[in-house]
């Protein structure tokens, strides 16, 4: 092969769309990608790096280190079967010598292979690669096809669905054009530049241009270098201020994906606004608007802010003028509803709750409210005692900022509202905070409450939750979940693990289906939620690094016993495992759990022991009993373990010399008994069968 041929190659791909929601390129760019590899892998096509880019009007992937040829490849070809194929002296028939010359190969290449359960011949066929340059075009099709994102839409008279209409194709091999046409698009090496700046398209000769060519037509094709240009030049702006944007990545990766040519724009508003909640202005400039909060170097909002202009720098004043003209109108609605807020102070909303539908089958928000104050009383009882009374004072007003005019508008500042409401009205502070701690954590480890109170609030909120939706069967399925009782079970367990509290999972559901359900309807709904938190409680501690076995051996324990505790036998035994003693034990307990039925006979009578060997045992356990059950009470688990597995001597011995299924009854169930007891005290700790030896 020559040089030539050895010499990689790369493509480009630029789908061209009408303007794509700002939430769907992230996404879009990922599948991109990761369909792209896969689809160059699947038809035996090498390459060095896929790399995509995206704007609101393009989709791009580049692969580069491509060579030339696909990869050669051996196909295996199957046949008839062994028995036909080949007679008893195993000479080919004339079905293996049809079928080896329908494949082109000789009879003596053929192989046999099992399938099905069964032989067949097998002709391993060599095809060659086919060259890049002519497989292109359908492969860039496949590209294209395969982004499957969601509210795809058809257009005009066309039969294909997108996500937006698509307005053009570009395709480049190297320098080369690569021609295709989908429903009467065909690419071409043409692309366009922005929208108002630079409509006119205009050609690709190579791909090292291709970046170079956009930005001097006011499109920064790449999105990290968009954020780049983002941070760092407003930065400059802010710099001799003293003054920073304030944090909103979520915000900062929707304008990225909003704009082809970012501008940053400095903008003010009056001063007088900042005596509103600084929560509240963020919100304001970040909702439909789009525009970065600044702050000074302590983290007190300024009367400034940014807005990403997608249009030229000349053209500044228009934006910033026509951005200060939109946040006036918006900080002066946001004080109207601030200020008629503020007239009717919480304590005063509370009737206004029993006019708000939480659930259609579940009541009223005061009856929430009710629920959340009887869960909020018995956790105070065993909890924070001294603080009991703020606890029920934040659980009776937790609610009622949900019926104020800013929390309507701005749905996403429940809570954070209710915290200032409840401090003009002269609130104790710590009730005030819990009213915004009892929404945390918002997502999957996000902040945790700080405070006691707002920390038990914001538990008693999740349970009540979650014991609402699974006793009127509204349970999460698998990746459906519309009232997000997955987080909020993380929620449960993440607070309970921070703060360290004694609370029992099995008691805390307990109280809070008790207001839901009748006794005799319950049950069933208890085992789903003790199984759902399960499910939750595995998640949290497989990621804390314990293994699979030993989580397994005792998540069983988890409902009925502080997550403190749970905690702390896990580590025991995942110590143990590491112990020399750990494997005898488990094989010699395995063989007890083995033997024993479901449920073993539970009394055991010491004068039936006839054997030195079950003598001897019995003894050991009575003894190893004594033990284990003082250790437990001082928590030394690990301890616990450790006395245990010196059970296994004696345990062996007694299968090497009695007959535990001995045909009279009476010794029979005795040893069974006997093996029944041991079983019972080894499970004490853990469900030591659910663990693996140690390689």
């Amino acid at each position: 092969m020559d040089q030539a041929t050895n010499q990689k190659i790369s493509f480009l791909l630029e789908i061209g769309t009408e303007d794509l929601p700002a939430r769907f390129l992230s996404p879009a760019l990922q599948q991109l990608k990761e369909n792209a590899e896969t689809i160059l892998t699947e038809n035996f096509i090498g390459f060095s790096e896929v790399k995509v880019y995206g704007t609101p009007r393009r989709l791009t992937v580049m692969a580069t280190g491509i060579p030339p040829l696909q990869e050669g490849r051996i196909r295996e070809i199957f046949g008839p079967s062994r028995k036909v194929a080949f007679d008893e002296n195993g000479t080919p028939t004339k079905a293996a010598q049809g079928f080896a010359r329908s494949q082109g190969v000789s009879v003596e290449s053929l192989v046999i292979r099992n399938k099905n359960k069964g032989e067949y011949v097998v002709a391993l066929v060599e095809e060659k690669g086919l060259p890049v340059r002519q497989i292109l075009p359908d492969i860039l099709k496949r590209i294209v096809f395969s982004l499957h994102l969601p509210k795809s839409m058809r257009w005009g008279n066309n039969n294909i669905k997108f996500v937006r209409p698509i307005r053009w194709l570009m395709a480049i091999l190297d320098r080369e054009a690569v021609t295709f046409e989908i429903d009467g698009i065909v690419s071409t090496n043409m692309t366009r530049g922005h929208r108002f700046l630079s409509p006119a398209a205009f050609k690709v000769k190579e791909l090292p241009s291709y970046k170079k060519l956009l930005a001097n037509n006011y499109v920064i094709v790449d999105q990290e270098e968009r954020r780049r240009i983002i941070l760092e030049k407003s930065q400059k702006l802010l710099t001799p201020l003293g003054a920073r944007l304030v944090e909103d990545e979520e915000l900062l990766q929707t304008v990225v994906n909003l704009v082809e040519y970012p501008v940053p724009v400095l903008a003010d508003f009056s001063k007088t606004y900042l005596n509103l909640p600084k929560e509240l202005l963020i919100t304001v400039m970040r909702g439909h608007q789009k525009y970065f909060a600044v702050e000074d170097n302590e983290g007190r909002v300024t009367n400034k802010f940014i807005v990403v202009s997608n249009t030229g720098e000349d053209n500044s004043e228009t934006v910033r003028s026509g951005a200060e003209r939109v946040i006036k109108a918006r900080f002066e609605d946001a004080r109207f509803y601030f200020e008629e807020d503020l007239r009717k102070p919480l304590p005063g909303r509370i009737e206004e709750l029993k006019r708000v539908v939480f659930h259609e089958r579940l009541g009223s928000l005061f009856d929430k409210a009710r629920r959340l104050a009887s869960i909020a009383e018995f956790l105070g009882d065993k909890i924070l005692p001294e603080s009991k009374d703020k606890l029920l004072r934040s659980a009776l007003l937790a609610k009622t900022d949900l019926v104020t005019g800013v929390v309507r508008e701005f749905p996403e500042l429940q809570g954070i509202m209710g915290k200032y409401y409840a401090l003009y009205a002269g609130e104790d502070r710590e009730v005030a905070e819990a009213i915004e701690e009892q929404y945390l954590p918002s997502h999957s480890g996000g902040k945790l409450p700080t405070s006691d109170v707002g920390a038990l609030l914001s538990i008693s909120d999740k349970a009540d939750n979650i014991a609402a939706f699974f006793s009127l069967g509204l349970t999460p399925t698998g990746s459906e979940d519309p009232f997000a009782l997955r987080r909020q079970a993380f929620g449960i367990i993440a607070i309970i693990m921070d703060k360290n509290y004694g609370i029992i999972m099995r008691e805390l559901i307990q109280k809070a289906v008790e207001s839901l359900l009748p006794v005799n309807d319950s049950r069933r709904c208890l085992e789903n939620i003790f199984k759902f938190l399960e499910g939750r409680l595995e998640t949290v501690l497989l990621d804390q690094g314990f293994s699979p076995d030993t989580v397994n051996s005792v998540l069983p324990f988890s409902m009925g016993r502080e997550l403190i505790e749970i905690k702390k036998r896990l580590e025991a035994v995942q110590k143990f495992k590491g112990n020399e003693k750990f494997n005898d034990f488990l094989i010699a307990l395995k063989r007890v759990h083995n033997i024993i039925p479901k449920e073993p006979p539970a009394a055991l009578n010491i004068e039936l022991l006839m054997d030195e060997a079950e003598k001897n045992l019995a003894g050991h356990l009575e003894s190893v009993r004594r033990d284990t059950e003082v250790l437990l009470k001082e928590g030394e688990f690990y301890e616990v373990l450790v006395t245990l597995s010196s059970l296994t001597e004696p345990i062996n011995l007694f299968f090497d010399h009695v007959l535990v299924m001995d045909k009279r009854e009476s010794l029979r169930l005795n040893r069974l008994a006997l093996l029944g007891e041991i079983w019972r005290t080894a499970s004490a700790i853990a469900d030591l069968s659910k663990l693996s030896s140690v390689a």
